[in-house]
């Protein structure tokens, strides 16, 4: 049975920086693409960063130069660290494990999803 789980969401004010992480078990990390996605109520889940079995990373337009995902093999644990946060980075955010193929940052694309962690950004 695959189970993520994230942690470190919190609040935190323009500018700021968090990381937050996602534990897996049950789920090799060397096996395909892992992610992070966000969203906010009302709106579709978006495609933060995804990172390769290898560790190649993948990020969308609205977070490159702040936001690096990576992860610990060893550990099972996929980190999202966001540096220079802004009010519109707010959001629940979401790990994502299994993907199926194509479009990285698709939220369709993978299989597994924790809980969610939320971020606050306080200008």
């Amino acid at each position: 049975q695959v189970q993520l789980v994230e942690s470190g969401g919190g609040s935190v004010q323009t500018g700021g920086s968090l990381k937050i992480a996602c534990a897996a078990s049950g789920y090799s990390f060397t096996t395909t693409s892992m992610a992070w996605f966000r969203q906010v109520p009302g709106k579709e889940r978006e495609g933060v960063s995804a990172i390769s079995s290898g560790g190649q990373t993948t990020d969308a337009d609205s977070v490159k130069g702040r936001f690096v995902a990576s992860k610990d093999n060893a550990k099972n644990i996929l980190y999202l660290q966001m540096n220079r946060l802004k009010p519109e980075d707010t959001a629940m955010y979401y790990c994502a494990a299994h993907y199926r193929g194509g479009d990285r940052l698709r939220f369709s694309q993978y299989t597994y999803w924790g809980q969610g962690t939320q971020v606050t950004v306080s200008s």
